[in-house]
């Protein structure tokens, strides 16, 4: 059996570099767009270019918006004295669809993980302290994954977080052990917010 083309094996390669894309489903992709309409690989490439291009971490949260601060951090609506501490931006998103959070958000921008060379100094933990006071934060809730590296980033968190005399809270594990938020639907996010459980308080 003959081998694909060169262009046809690198574009299935950099597709089978995406999260969630297997070998065989990256070169299906491959041969779906060479043998479509050449209007579709161009508006392909157009929505990926435009897609990186304009989104961007947001100045104050982190999380990935088009306009600058996020729309989230824009609505005056939302409630402005509590922060919800999140790994990911895409834990923003999994949190927005439960709708059962009002107030803002801050993206650590990962979880302390030794093994991984991931540090405290790798985090945004020093521009989540700097909002404390200016934007008068009363309760910081931290929504982080149940495994070891999100306990450890917890309890770092909490001692950091002491001196600010407020209160912080964590949400009730109503998570499935060792997995991150990507991972629950809607109610069990719903679920775990309204049980937080207080660790710290002023």
């Amino acid at each position: 059996m003959p081998s694909l083309p060169d262009p046809i094996l690198a574009l299935a390669a950099a597709l089978g570099r995406l999260p969630g894309i297997g070998p065989r489903s990256a070169e299906r992709i491959a041969l779906h767009v060479v043998q479509a309409d050449p209007a579709v690989a161009r508006s392909l490439a157009s929505a990926l270019q435009l897609a990186r291009d304009q989104v961007a971490p947001c100045s104050s949260c982190g999380a990935l918006a088009v306009q600058q601060p996020c729309p989230i951090c824009d609505n005056p609506a939302r409630a402005t004295g509590i922060l919800c501490v999140v790994e990911r931006p895409t834990d923003v998103i999994n949190l927005e669809k439960s709708a059962s959070f009002k107030g803002r958000y801050h993206v650590l921008g990962g979880r302390i993980s030794p093994l991984d060379g991931v540090g405290p100094e790798d985090l945004r933990i020093d521009s989540l302290l700097a909002r404390i006071g200016p934007e008068n934060i009363s309760e910081v809730i931290l929504a982080l994954g149940s495994d070891v590296e999100g306990e450890a980033t917890a309890t770092y968190m909490v001692r950091r977080l002491a001196p600010c005399n407020i209160r912080v809270s964590r949400i009730a594990q109503g998570l499935p052990a060792g997995s991150g938020l990507e991972h629950a639907d809607d109610l069990t996010l719903a679920r775990a917010l309204e049980g937080r459980r207080c660790v710290s308080n002023p």
